[in-house]
């Protein structure tokens, strides 16, 4: 790669980052392309040369969130690993980005089709992890027999109800920080044998 490809792979790399950050604060549907050319110092239209449509930018950044919290997870387990280690690296991954996934998980109904179905992947990949983890451990008689859908279902409802309600649960902190062994020892206690 040559220094002008480097340069303008170092740039939308710059401009994805600093789109998790604004949209992480004033959420997905409200952040303006114009607010994130200015916090990452750069022309509007430079964000327009990388990301023909505000949509393309935002799947973009749906998408990094998406791999990150993969390769945090893949991280943080190996192919032995129990479901609690999986749920702890789960809620790993998302509290790297917590205020991200709140408002991904809390705007999602109002985004367009292609952004919903990048998250319907997102989820796809955490629940493909889980259903072979759990496959094996209800063989094993370590948790009770279930249909996965229905215990990823579960996990994922509990995990973002108390994230969408951060105001009163964590008003000031992390929910993820805050929560996170309470969730996985309660969720382990329904699956539990």
């Amino acid at each position: 790669m040559n220094n002008r490809q480097q340069q303008k792979s170092d740039t939308r790399n710059y401009i994805i980052e600093t789109a998790i950050a604004r949209f992480s604060k004033d959420g997905l549907t409200k952040t303006r392309t114009s607010d994130i050319a200015k916090d990452a110092n750069v022309s509007h239209g430079t964000i327009f040369t990388h990301f023909p449509t505000r949509e393309d930018l935002l799947n973009t950044v749906i998408e990094e969130f998406g791999m990150k919290i993969a390769r945090r997870m893949n991280e943080l387990i190996n192919n032995d690993c129990s479901i609690k280690e999986l749920l702890t690296a789960h809620l790993k991954g998302i509290g790297e980005y917590e205020e991200f996934y709140i408002k991904l998980i809390s705007e999602s109904s109002l985004l367009h089709k292609s952004a919903k179905n990048t998250i319907v992947m997102i989820q796809s990949t955490i629940s493909f992890q889980l259903l072979q983890i759990a496959e094996k451990e209800m063989e094993l008689n370590t948790i009770k027999k279930m249909p996965v859908n229905l215990m990823f279902n579960t996990w994922i409802g509990l995990v973002n109800y108390y994230l969408i309600n951060k105001d009163l649960f964590a008003p000031t902190d992390s929910v993820i920080a805050r929560y996170s062994e309470q969730l996985i020892e309660h969720f382990i206690n329904i699956i539990s044998i």
